[in-house]
């Protein structure tokens, strides 16, 4: 709940912030000197129900996304012994890190990968591959499932959610100024939305789109290496570094595009593409683990 709060204030401050610094700046009454009739604060709330909304959507139906795009098969009532390995696991980490039970769940698929998702902290889903119990040793499995669990403690769902919301709000909110300085100021239309609004608008928001997803890779490359932590701290530095090791020798993936950012696994590319992962290089993964051990 407090997470969510935080979303719709961190919101409104977007709102507030934009808002001065416009004035500040004296854009409102250039672009009214040069009969441009921009109303800037129904322009930010715009930009802020479409922005911050959708990501908000996202977030609360996300569980049930997964679910349907992973057909993950949430454990109820487990019926062999792995299962209730996996949900005591769970139950443990989850208390060891101050959470509720979270939903387990195993979805089939030959690629290692697992993923936690869920709008609240305290009612989320873990869910593992098939791939990854049948190719990883029990502890190696455990270290997996503390990183998701790590996950969820930090609220990184309602954070990486939030973070999409903001810069969805900032690309939706200067594409459209810069479409109306385009086409009132520039090209002098008088009358409505010419084409230089539109073509303006689409290549700012293309522009401005690439540099969001820049912006939110990064973020997500941060927490990365904080879950890697938090699964260390649950089940052992070596068995953390054991799971990465398996990752990368193994067939990773196989999450759809949508659940890609949220599985343990990730970040294959060159220099240009790293700009744009939302996983850390293994490697990298590891050196970090290795270098907060002190080596051992």
């Amino acid at each position: 709940m407090m997470r969510l709060l935080l979303f719709f204030g961190t919101n409104i401050a977007i709102l507030l912030v934009l808002s001065v610094s416009m004035s500040l700046l004296g854009f409102e009454p250039y672009m009214a000197s040069q009969g441009v009739d921009l109303n800037l604060q129904a322009l930010l709330v715009m930009a802020a129900v479409f922005g911050m909304g959708g990501s908000l959507i996202s977030l609360l139906v996300s569980k049930w996304m997964a679910k349907r795009a992973t057909g993950a098969r949430v454990i109820e009532r487990p019926s062999n012994a792995d299962e209730a390995w996996l949900v005591e696991t769970v139950r443990r980490q989850a208390e060891k890190a101050g959470i509720g039970m979270p939903e387990v769940a195993i979805y089939d698929s030959p690629e290692m990968n697992a993923f936690a998702t869920g709008a609240n902290r305290n009612s989320a889903l873990v869910a593992v591959s098939t791939g990854l119990l049948h190719g990883m040793r029990r502890d190696e499995v455990e270290a997996v499932l503390g990183h998701e669990v790590s996950h969820v403690a930090n609220g990184d769902m309602v954070t990486l959610a939030l973070i999409q919301g903001v810069v969805n709000t900032f690309v939706i909110f200067l594409s459209r100024v810069v479409g109306h300085f385009v086409d009132r100021v520039l090209l002098r239309n008088e009358r409505g939305h010419g084409p230089g609004f539109w073509i303006a608008t689409i290549v700012a928001e293309l522009v401005l789109g690439v540099l969001a997803s820049m912006i939110v890779a990064w973020f997500s490359r941060r927490r990365e290496f904080r879950a890697d932590a938090g699964g260390a701290g649950l089940a052992g530095t070596r068995s953390m570094v054991g799971a990465l090791r398996r990752l990368q020798q193994g067939a990773q993936g196989g999450l759809p595009d949508q659940l890609a950012a949220f599985g343990i696994s990730g970040g294959v590319g060159g220099s240009l593409a790293r700009l744009f992962m939302s996983h850390p290089p293994i490697e990298e993964r590891i050196a970090a683990l290795e270098q907060a051990s002190g080596g051992r």
